[in-house]
């Protein structure tokens, strides 16, 4: 790589931006051995180059009679004044107590703009009730401004009709419903107004932000930055943030993105780390190539208890007189299941293991508690998470 710097050093002498461009994009590194290899793009951020969150209020128009309630006392009043102020916007003055529209709902309005979002940039915006709908399926947004939290200036502008991702449906009596339809999507419903642009600075270095913050990774970034512009450039300040000095081809503003380009289309192979995910609530487990289980020995069986109560007639003898009483006679019964055992190897891979129990039967609650039991153990080398 020292003759492709020195090249271009001495393009940069004869100012030929448009040569080194062409040479450093020609660029490839080709991938050591069979495993695969992520880009540097994928697993960081540039620093300070942050995303902001939006937010805003609307309203949505066009439902089937599942909007905000208007009557009583239990109906959204801020629903009810909203419409009135959107009518009176168009001069039309409305007495809000005569408000009668079960159509509309008031909703919350989110978005997230990056840093390099410019004016007219679609963005993908998310719709949430407000009051007491019952569903948005259908329903259009109106334009809704969106505002930056931190000082209330308003960023971009939503409108648009809805995607729901659930469906309802009712009859006086009876109400089937499938997934969430109190939320809703608008991809690209977003349109940006103004936004605050991102600019590198030759006074500090190219920051650059793991979004999984590791040690191994975070050497493997500055190795490989280090070995493509043969220079050491790139920094370890700790496990989430690299610190790269931008070279001397590069230190003119027209070259800088050029540079950033250049080093996001780096490819390392990562450092994965090994985790077993569990979702109680439905019964999911994710867990990943990399987890490893010990030798061990597991025995699985079910007890099950039964009780049940019997009733018994106590009838008095012909005329003795007396009522026929029934009486109860409590009946307990245990049975249990003989245990199902296996051996694992040492290094068993989470794709044997989960054939072994596949081949059991088991369910998706026993495979959870059988891996509770691996990870109490010891015999389980990665880390257990419990959503």
């Amino acid at each position: 790589m020292s003759s492709v710097m020195k090249a271009i050093n001495d393009m940069k002498n004869n100012v030929c931006i448009p040569a080194i461009a062409m040479l450093l994009l020609g660029m490839s590194i080709i991938p050591s051995g069979s495993f695969a290899q992520t880009r540097l793009s994928d697993l960081v951020e540039v620093e300070n180059a942050h995303r902001k969150e939006l937010i805003g209020y609307g309203i949505v128009t066009g439902l089937d009679r599942t909007g905000d309630r208007t009557l009583s006392s239990r109906g959204a009043v801020f629903t009810v004044q909203s419409i009135a102020n959107m009518l009176e916007n168009f001069g039309i003055t409305v007495d809000s107590d005569r408000l009668r529209t079960r159509n509309v709902a008031a909703v919350m309005v989110t978005a997230t703009i990056g840093p390099y979002h410019a004016p007219g940039s679609e963005i993908n915006v998310t719709i949430s009730s407000l009051g007491d709908a019952s569903s948005l399926q259908g329903g259009v947004l109106l334009q809704t401004p969106l505002f930056d939290p931190d000082n209330e200036d308003v960023l971009a502008k939503a409108q648009g009709p809805l995607i729901v991702g659930g469906i309802t449906a009712e009859i006086p009596g009876a109400r089937v419903s499938r997934n969430q339809t109190l939320t809703a999507t608008i991809p690209g419903g977003g349109i940006v107004e103004q936004n605050t642009a991102y600019e590198h600075n030759l006074e500090v270095p190219l920051g650059l932000v793991l979004r999984e913050p590791s040690y191994t990774n975070a050497r493997r970034i500055a190795e490989e930055i280090n070995n493509t512009f043969d220079e050491d450039l790139a920094l370890v300040r700790h496990p989430g943030l690299i610190h790269v000095e931008w070279p001397d081809a590069f230190r003119d503003p027209s070259t800088m993105n050029l540079f950033t380009s250049i080093i996001m289309e780096q490819e390392i192979i990562v450092d994965t780390p090994a985790r077993v995910v569990i979702n109680e609530r439905t019964g999911t487990i994710v867990a990943g190539g990399s987890v490893i289980i010990d030798e061990v020995m597991i025995a699985h069986g079910n007890i099950q208890v039964r009780t049940q109560v019997r009733p018994f007639v106590v009838q008095p003898q012909p005329f003795a007189g007396g009522e026929t009483v029934i009486a109860e006679i409590p009946d307990v019964g245990i049975s249990e299941q003989a245990a199902q055992t296996m051996l694992l190897d040492p290094e068993t891979t989470v794709e044997q293991l989960s054939g072994s129990l596949n081949a059991l039967g088991l369910s998706p609650r026993d495979i959870i508690s059988i891996f509770q039991a691996l990870d109490r153990a010891g015999a389980l080398r990665g880390k257990l998470i419990v959503m």
